[in-house]
């Protein structure tokens, strides 16, 4: 693998995200303003605190995810320079990884940020011992809803792709237990969020931040979404490019 490839493809994403603070500065401080305005204030305890860090830290792995490949490919996919940068001899495979790497750094910036908010404004008290193993959640979660956005960026046009996001991921956040426990939603959602790739994402974090062993059936789960949404993109992808090459 060509390493200097790979780091400049990534350096070139990051440019244009740093070029672009109208989408980049709301999309990395929405989850933690959201969570001191509506969650903040009603955490007493330490237990309670870092039930909610956690899934307040998949809200912003997911927010970053899923909108820098959902709506930035499907931007892309009207810029001329993508459909020259797609001409080119170098493998499709470093400008892939290149928007992994980027998204994976910003990710991480998001759900930093929102512990550090969650540590000034909350009783949190998560031991570091525990870190790894909800680093690991939130990654494999961000994989899945990373994959879930390119899907989406091939199936609609790029006017359509934000509007489209905020339907699926708004709903995906609220019923998956993001926002609060699923016990306090509403009956006819809790029925339905066990079935949802959020709320299976969410019962890998939840023990990772408590302590819990896992349960395999929802690596299972989450691995299955992640399979059954990267097949769709890569057949989204090439109905994208039969139809425009």
């Amino acid at each position: 693998m060509n390493l200097r490839l790979l780091l400049a493809h990534t350096k070139v994403e990051l440019l244009t995200l740093l070029r672009s603070p109208g989408f980049l500065i709301p999309t990395m401080l929405f989850p933690s303003m959201f969570f001191l305005m509506f969650a903040a204030p009603n955490l007493k305890s330490s237990l309670a605190a870092n039930f909610s860090t956690g899934s307040f830290m998949a809200f912003a792995v997911f927010t970053v995810t899923f909108f820098q490949f959902g709506v930035g490919i499907a931007n892309e996919r009207d810029n001329p320079w993508s459909s020259y940068v797609r001409t080119l001899p170098a493998s499709p495979l470093y400008r892939s990884l290149g928007k992994v790497l980027t998204a994976s750094i910003l990710a991480l910036a998001a759900a930093l940020f929102l512990v550090i908010t969650a540590h000034f404004s909350t009783p949190l008290d998560l031991p570091l011992s525990r870190w790894p193993r909800i680093f690991l959640a939130l990654a494999g979660g961000g994989l899945m809803m990373g994959l879930l956005g390119t899907l989406l960026a091939y199936l609609v046009s790029p006017k359509a792709a934000l509007p489209l996001a905020n339907l699926i991921y708004l709903p995906l956040a609220f019923m998956g237990g993001m926002w609060m426990p699923p016990q306090l939603l509403p009956q006819l959602v809790q029925k339905l969020s066990p079935y949802l790739p959020s709320r299976q994402w969410m019962e890998v974090v939840w023990p990772a931040v408590s302590g819990d062993p896992w349960k395999a059936q929802h690596w299972l789960a989450l691995a299955g979404f992640t399979v059954a949404f990267a097949l769709l993109t890569v057949w989204a992808q090439r109905r994208d490019e039969s139809i425009r090459f």
